[in-house]
């Protein structure tokens, strides 16, 4: 049987079917033990899991540990790789998340990817929110379709200089979408291994459903780097809620960077004066147990135009400077 070393090195020399270089270069070999009776226990990294390209990189390891190198058994594990090769570009992932509906997640998402837009960055969103989806009529394209490329990927639709990836376009008209479990682990496979973004692509945004159910669990294994962000309105059911969005996605991994608090309160043009409709206190309380920082509080309004706030509105330009904030936190 074959000594530790050697083991290594040649599974070192497997490629990564998707990057197309070996998992010496991708440091795509994450873990390697032989237990006491010669079963090999391994953890492999690789761009891209549960695709047909992994079973056949399966078939591969099984056969160089077993047939070649005399290996009496093999346990396998894959992870995401987050290895960016030399001359690619970083795509930032940022979950939008929020413990119940109601508080304006999408309303967030949206407008933060225009914001983003407009200081420079390029920018996506996968509307996660399968059940609900709206990013699609907020940007007012809810009948767009999706083109493809010879490689069978799909190219979103672009608004506002955002790209978009909604069930909206794939569901006609006002037909619910009523899918079970794993239909739905499929569909968000392909929006993050089935879309080609723009190559200058800086953030993806990616809007949640409320709640911490599959969709949640699924994000967490297809993009593993994703960081939250948690919405909650002032109301303390509201944040109480919040808060358990954030320590589940916590719970299972991620980065929580900061925390929002959307319908902060109304700016009561008579007087000049906010107005808390909602009470008080919800976002800070929120990012308090969570220890991170209560990034920006949105108030209460309507955009002069659509949903989407121009840089010229008063609440336009607070989500400019929540977009600034962003980068300094993530980059």
């Amino acid at each position: 049987m074959t000594n530790y070393e050697t083991l290594k090195k040649e599974i070192e020399a497997l490629h990564d079917p998707y990057f197309e270089k070996t998992l010496s270069e991708t440091k795509g070999l994450r873990k390697l033990v032989v237990g006491p009776t010669g079963v090999v226990n391994v953890e492999i990294a690789l761009k891209y899991i549960d695709g047909a390209k992994e079973q056949a990189f399966r078939i591969e390891l099984i056969k160089k540990v077993k047939v070649e190198l005399g290996f009496p058994g093999i346990k396998m594990e894959f992870v995401i790789n987050d290895y960016v090769p030399a001359g690619e570009k970083k795509i930032n992932y940022i979950g939008i998340a929020s413990g119940k509906g109601g508080v304006g997640k999408s309303t967030v998402t949206a407008n933060l990817a225009y914001a983003l837009t407009r200081i420079g960055k390029k920018v996506g969103i996968i509307d996660t929110d399968v059940y609900g989806a709206s990013i699609a009529d907020i940007y007012e394209i809810p009948n767009e379709k999706p083109t493809g490329t010879s490689e069978d990927l799909m190219v979103p639709p672009k608004s506002k200089g955002v790209e978009i990836i909604s069930t909206r376009f794939f569901v006609e008209g006002d037909k619910p979408v009523m899918w079970r479990g794993p239909m739905l682990g499929k569909l968000l496979h392909s929006y993050f291994y089935g879309v080609e973004w723009d190559q200058a692509i800086d953030y993806v945004l990616i809007d949640l459903p409320p709640g911490t159910g599959d969709i949640a669990l699924d994000i967490q294994k297809l993009a593993p780097q994703t960081k939250m962000i948690v919405v909650t309105t002032p109301h303390i059911n509201a944040s109480s809620v919040a808060l358990k969005a954030g320590l589940g996605a916590r719970q299972i991994g991620h980065e929580i960077v900061g925390v929002v608090e959307n319908m902060s309160y109304y700016l009561n043009t008579c007087n000049n004066k906010r107005d808390y409709v909602f009470g008080t206190g919800g976002g800070k309380l929120v990012s308090q147990k969570l220890g991170v920082e209560l990034i920006t509080e949105i108030p209460l309004s309507l955009p002069v135009k659509g949903s989407l706030y121009e840089a010229n509105e008063p609440t336009g330009k607070i989500y400019d400077e929540f977009a600034k904030r962003l980068i300094d936190l993530v980059e």
